[in-house]
């Protein structure tokens, strides 16, 4: 019985050991190519290939540089009517931030909070011409 409690302490303090390591040391998870990234964040509501119709949101293809709300395939929100410009990287910074700061009454709920991630997309956004 003895041998048994000596066991466990020993087998204890090795877990908690390895725990302790992990925690100063944690494992990076693999950051996702941006597409990927697109894919699990925008495309259940966008596409970016090139001659897809509309879903829940326009096709982003050719996007940055594009008149906002001018995509004729796609019925946008009335805010867009009044939307005078063009998208550009500070542009979808600031609406993928807080798209209803940008158009009011628009449909879009996505929000993200990262930085990175934002900027992730963008520079993704800007190759899909």
């Amino acid at each position: 019985m003895q041998g048994c409690a000596v066991w466990l302490i020993g087998a204890i303090t090795v877990a908690a050991s390895l725990a302790r390591a992990q925690m100063m040391f944690p494992v990076q998870p693999a950051k996702p190519d941006p597409a990927t990234l697109f894919l699990n964040q925008c495309g259940i509501c966008h596409s970016v290939r090139q001659g897809d119709g509309p879903r829940q949101g326009p096709n982003l293809f050719g996007v940055v540089g594009r008149r906002a709300g001018s995509l004729p395939a796609f019925k946008y929100s009335t805010g867009f009517a009044g939307a005078d410009w063009v998208w550009d990287a500070p542009r979808l910074e600031v609406w993928l931030t807080n798209p209803q700061a940008v158009i009011k009454g628009s449909v879009m709920t996505y929000r993200q909070a990262d930085p990175s991630v934002r900027q992730t997309i963008i520079d993704w956004l800007k190759e899909q011409h």
